[in-house]
């Protein structure tokens, strides 16, 4: 393995503005603050997602279809990993842990599977335990359906809450029109489970006529963060918006998030989706961004190893090849900081279990952000 370090000097990028209004003609104020970014794990392609095992040691997806063990320095691939629908945005996706894995073992990876209904793939969670570098216990806990041969918008997130909850995102496949809005479809929800796949009875569409039951809020777009937070247990959520509009919501039993009926997007030729960015009935995003920056992983700062940056979130820019930070005030968004500026298409974000604070990029492999002395 390479290590290297590269020094970034974090451009700040302050804004104000209140609860879900766009960032759209701010007037940027830099200011430049050095740090450092470590590459910690090198040559990897794209790091969806990735977990800590322990304090040097980690599960890592590749979008390919390959599962990386990293310990100690050395990287091997693990075996028995599920076969996955790589096309497009589709592959193997996120990883999470059980809350209680140090006695359990579960494993929970979200990937794009061909299994089941029709031509291409759709969205799959699994459960899983890592034996001898390979994966055992596999159980299929949800497919979403039908398959597409679509190669957008398979979302996709894990994370539990504070209550054991299992939570998952699915994008709406390229399918605006049909799934996000309908209960009765798959793609373009937000899905909770008890650990072991089954849906809960207090779902919010328990009871109604076809309902996927394990839905537990809908509307969205292509979910590619959640994040649990860390004082109030809310579940948060960014998605892609169209050509403008992406989004940070907090997630609510039942809620409808709009998309496409309302949005601050735009298509991507130029022409308009709808002219409502708001509507009866539908939850608003607590922050928005025009120009879109594509976000993917999100992470909530909860230590104190950055000055002034517990509380934060932080949101890796696909588009724009940064990381964001967005300074908070409750559940407004008061400052924004432009931070690993040209790094490359961050795709995930972790805080290790050292405080420090882990990126993926591709093309590169897992930085790790240590403050200047």
């Amino acid at each position: 393995m390479r290590n290297s370090v590269l020094s970034i000097t974090l451009a700040a990028i302050t804004l104000s503005y209140s609860c879900a209004q766009s960032t759209e003609n701010k007037v940027d104020t830099p200011v430049n603050t050095p740090y450092s970014a470590e590459l910690m794990i090198d040559e990897l392609q794209t790091p969806w997602g990735f977990v800590f095992l322990g304090k040097n040691e980690l599960l890592i997806t590749e979008k390919s279809g390959e599962l990386i063990h990293y310990k100690d320095g050395n990287k091997t691939k693990v075996k028995n990993v599920p076969e996955v629908y790589a096309r497009g945005q589709g592959g193997l996706l996120d990883i999470e842990l059980h809350p209680d894995f140090k006695n359990n073992g579960w494993i929970y990876i979200s990937y794009a599977s061909q299994e089941g209904e029709g031509k291409g793939g759709h969205t799959a969670l699994m459960r899983c335990k890592l034996k001898d570098n390979s994966l055992s216990h596999k159980e299929l806990l949800y497919k979403a359906s039908p398959n597409t041969t679509k190669g957008q918008h398979f979302g996709s997130r894990i994370e539990f809450d504070n209550d054991g909850y299992l939570y998952l995102s699915i994008g709406e496949r390229g399918a605006r029109d049909e799934n996000p809005q309908d209960i009765t479809r798959d793609g373009g929800k937000i899905y909770r489970f008890y650990d072991d796949g089954r849906i809960p009875g207090d779902n919010p569409f328990t009871g109604k006529k076809n309902a996927k039951t394990a839905i537990y809020s809908y509307g969205h777009r292509n979910p590619q963060g959640l994040a649990i937070h860390p004082e109030t247990g809310e579940i948060w959520e960014n998605e892609h918006g169209p050509r403008g509009g992406d989004e940070i919501n907090i997630i609510k039993a039942g809620a409808n998030y709009g998309w496409p009926l309302v949005t601050y997007g735009i298509n991507y030729s130029g022409t308009s989706i709808t002219d409502k960015t708001e509507m009866e009935g539908m939850t608003q995003p607590i922050h928005y961004w025009v120009p879109s920056i594509a976000p993917s992983g999100m992470a909530f700062v909860t230590t104190d190893t950055y000055k002034g940056w517990k509380g934060s979130i932080l949101v890796g820019s696909l588009k724009f090849q940064y990381m964001e930070r967005l300074q908070m005030e409750g559940d407004k968004v008061v400052k924004r900081e432009k931070l690993l500026s040209d790094l490359g298409r961050v795709r995930d974000i972790k805080e290790g279990p050292d405080g420090l604070i882990y990126v993926a990029v591709e093309g590169k492999g897992i930085y790790k952000l240590v403050p200047s002395p």
